[in-house]
């Protein structure tokens, strides 16, 4: 009997020496999920999405671009159709759809105004991050929300049909009928606050994209900002929304808000403050532990040292009682 327990004692010891061992290693299916991260691209990173507005085009987040890619961010640019604001909402909410993962979010002026209506029951957007963006609530437009406070330079004449500082050119009424653009004269103060020299702010009026007055009457419907988390980025001198429109409605989103000493067109003067704006967004969408699949092998590593512990425990007893019989 005797020898019988001393083999007892010897498998049970071998046991209990592998166990901690194991407990180490999850099983397969917990390991690769660990290293996925999760289900998108860059192993649970979120997808960034990068909406412009009105008057520019996806050239401008260039710089941003460059600098997110480079902390290894996959980044998405699309091309704000300009037309209205119920059809470019549609427009950006089934490019959303087609993501998979996790997605930031982030809104230059009116493309503010888009991502607030796009993301409105989207579960996989998990921060909205507005650059100098309309964030409007339920029934408003952008039109109204420019006029509530003074700063923009839009216009010097507020009974005017049109801004002032507008160009109307009509179009197929198919296509809105009318396109806005900055007269090239205004650009520079309107859009860039003077920050540019005089070429480049040239060039970059050559280039804009007009928007329909539907972009300023279309009323906005149920915003995502009331349940996604969202950041705002204050451009201290913004010539075209208006500063103190821009504090309003990021006060009003209850959004994490920095102010920056930058005209409307942050994106081409301060890159590095709309980057990192953006990256703090990103980080606080970063998964959870049990997200990860990592408690999945924390469970395994758990379960695993109760049954070292109860195996030590079978094997303390079986020396006691084999103690016993020889004694």
């Amino acid at each position: 009997m005797t020898a019988n327990l001393l083999k007892t004692s010897r498998r049970v010891c071998g046991l209990a020496l592998l166990l901690p061992a194991a407990a180490l290693i999850p099983p397969a299916s917990a390991a690769a999920s660990t290293a996925d991260g999760g289900t998108g691209a860059g192993g649970g990173r979120p997808t960034i999405v990068l909406v412009h507005g009105a008057w520019a085009d996806a050239s401008g987040w260039n710089q941003v671009i460059k600098s997110l890619q480079g902390d290894g961010y996959t980044v998405v640019a699309p091309a704000n159709p300009l037309r209205g604001l119920s059809g470019d909402s549609a427009y950006l909410a089934a490019l959303l759809k087609s993501i998979k993962g996790p997605i930031v979010l982030v809104g230059h002026s009116y493309g503010g105004a888009v991502i607030t209506n796009a993301a409105t029951g989207n579960r996989n957007v998990k921060s909205l991050v507005y650059i100098a963006g309309f964030a409007p609530d339920t029934g408003e437009t952008t039109g109204e929300l420019l006029a509530k406070y003074p700063g923009s330079h839009l216009t010097d004449d507020p009974s005017a049909q049109v801004p002032t500082a507008l160009n109307a050119v009509p179009i197929p009424p198919a296509n809105g009928g009318v396109d806005f653009y900055i007269k090239p004269d205004k650009f520079s103060d309107v859009f860039l606050s003077d920050r540019l020299d005089a070429t480049t702010a040239a060039v970059l009026a050559a280039g804009q994209r007009p928007a329909t007055p539907a972009t300023n009457t279309d009323r906005s419907k149920a915003p995502a900002w009331r349940t996604i988390p969202s950041w705002y980025l204050v451009a201290t001198d913004d010539r075209t929304i208006g500063t103190a429109n821009e504090r309003f409605m990021a006060e009003r989103a209850g959004a994490r808000t920095v102010e920056v000493d930058a005209p409307h067109a942050a994106f081409l003067t301060a890159p590095e403050a709309v980057t990192e704006i953006i990256l703090d967004a990103t980080r606080a969408t970063s998964p959870r532990l049990a997200d990860t699949g990592r408690s999945g092998a924390i469970g395994l590593m758990a379960g695993t040292a109760g049954v070292a512990l109860a195996t030590g425990t079978a094997l303390i007893a079986v020396s006691r009682r084999r103690r016993a019989l020889n004694g």
